[in-house]
């Protein structure tokens, strides 16, 4: 299953306990051929939002099982795991909604 896949599946999953985004960025080259990076910072989780319960962030790097994560999705969520916030990698359904009722 690819890592949009998966995403999107979470996104459902995750409905009745919490609202999230998905972060979009992208690249888009002007006329003078420079190019403008779209979105958010380097190393932002796939999906992003908050639970419903009580409002607490949520952060979801999501990837596929042999996914592994770059150096700053890395270092993001080791910067979160400094506040009260939910955060970690997802692989499944099944792990975003244990990362989020657990967080």
């Amino acid at each position: 299953m690819r890592e949009q896949d998966i995403q999107n599946s979470i996104r459902l999953a995750l409905n009745p306990y919490a609202i999230i985004f998905r972060g979009n960025v992208g690249k888009v080259r002007l006329p003078d051929g420079r190019y403008f990076d779209t979105g958010l910072p380097k190393g932002f989780p796939d999906l992003f939002g908050f639970r419903k319960s009580d409002g607490k962030m949520i952060f979801l790097e999501v990837k596929t099982d042999k996914g592994r994560l770059r150096e700053k999705q890395a270092h993001f969520l080791d910067t979160m795991s400094q506040y009260p916030v939910i955060h970690g990698v997802a692989r499944s359904d099944e792990e975003a909604i244990r990362i989020v009722l657990e967080g």
